[in-house]
């Protein structure tokens, strides 16, 4: 047995299997021979991110989007239908006009968003769904001002379920070499001899705190999954191909290059909070993980969840039921009187003896052209983030 096949085995994907649902290439050319038949549904970005999820495996055990009764159970339970954890709703959304045109049995193609033909959808089920009940459970309010809420009012009324195919896997346009689905992940995993590895999800450029949390992190196992997130983001976020050179610097410089591996997640945020710090522990599970990092307001927008709140949620399941464990790290600043990173648990100062900035204050600062200071940012990626900024204004 090979040592990837041994690693597979020990540390199994969600649900036990590992889905692929990338079509073969005699699927993907009956599918093509029917394309010009079958009835068209146009995802936005966000569905084609999920699609493409379903079938390289990050969402196993999904084979395709959510029936209604795995719709209703993880909206209130986190739960799929057969009582397996699983916190967000992945459905396919559509106008009733649309599902009206539409027959239960038959193969429905979908289009991105520029009407290019990526995948097939073999439909079991439409189904209409409560927009105000999925907003208070899965993102705990009904404001439109919340950035996922906001992409669930203007969703349509209909559900589309079923398996998919997604007709092929190409690499991604802006970074092919950082493309590591969960299937080859975990046989570099195996290569490398992990045995334990703990995932970091992240949508903003690595700072001081995040450099040390890692670092903490990565003290207790055999190596560190660099997970940042490419797919749909706010507007006001640090676009990926910036966030994306400030980590290879970081990787450069700063990191033990053989115990660090970076790959990009083609998920779009939701900014669903403790939910989404489920979820996004469950994906890495499915790249291979054993450990998932869960830091301050994980997957927080605005105000709407407490400090904490993302870690309170791993207790509402049974230890191990998750199958990854979660690693919860306390607010990281950079402590003046030791003179070096720590956290309230470490570390003896008082408030004013601590830096610690936001993202919005980091950005305002970049605005005004000021560099933060480097016990916030390592100076090489405070500057890569300001000539960033001043391009953006050209």
């Amino acid at each position: 047995m090979s040592a990837a096949k041994q690693y597979q085995e020990t540390i199994p994907a969600h649900g036990g299997t590992l889905i692929n649902r990338i079509a073969t290439e005699e699927q993907k050319q009956t599918f093509l021979d029917k394309a010009d038949s079958l009835p068209r549904v146009e995802m936005d970005d966000r569905t084609f991110s999920d699609l493409v999820l379903i079938a390289i495996g990050g969402f196993s055990p999904l084979t395709g989007f959510m029936e209604e009764a795995d719709y209703k159970s993880v909206v209130t339970d986190m739960r799929l239908s057969d009582g397996l954890p699983w916190s967000i709703p992945i459905t396919l959304n559509v106008t009733e006009d649309v599902a009206d045109s539409l027959e239960i049995g038959s193969l429905v193609r979908l289009d991105d968003s520029t009407g290019r033909f990526v995948g097939v959808l073999e439909l079991t089920q439409k189904y209409q769904y409560d927009k105000l009940k999925e907003a208070l459970h899965v993102y705990r309010t009904n404001e439109e001002k919340h950035p996922g809420v906001a992409v669930v009012y203007q969703q349509g009324d209909v559900n589309l379920a079923g398996p998919v195919w997604l007709l092929q896997r190409d690499p991604h346009p802006s970074f092919p070499r950082y493309q590591i689905d969960p299937a080859e992940s975990r046989e570099l995993f195996a290569e490398k001899g992990w045995k334990t590895v703990v995932g970091f999800q992240t949508r903003n450029p690595i700072h001081r705190a995040h450099e040390y949390i890692q670092k903490c992190a990565l003290e207790t196992v055999d190596g560190l999954f660099l997970h940042p997130l490419v797919g749909a983001t706010k507007s006001d976020d640090i676009p990926a191909d910036v966030r994306m050179r400030c980590y290879e610097i970081m990787l450069d410089r700063y990191f033990p290059r053989d115990r660090v591996m970076m790959a990009i997640n083609p998920a779009a945020m939701r900014y669903a909070g403790p939910r989404e710090a489920i979820f996004h522990a469950l994906v890495r599970k499915n790249y291979g993980c054993t450990h998932f990092i869960v830091g301050r307001d994980h997957a927080g927008v605005g105000d709407y969840y407490g400090t904490y709140d993302a870690q309170h949620i791993f207790d509402e399941f049974e230890p191990g039921e998750l199958g990854i464990v979660p690693m919860k790290f306390e607010h990281a600043f950079y402590c003046t009187r030791t003179q070096s990173m720590a956290t309230s648990k470490t570390s003896p100062s008082t408030p004013e003896e601590r830096i610690h900035l936001s993202g919005t204050k980091v950005r305002e600062m970049l605005r005004r052209g000021q560099l933060p200071p480097p016990e916030f940012s390592r100076p090489e990626v405070a500057t890569e983030l300001a000539n960033a900024m001043h391009k953006g204004k050209e």
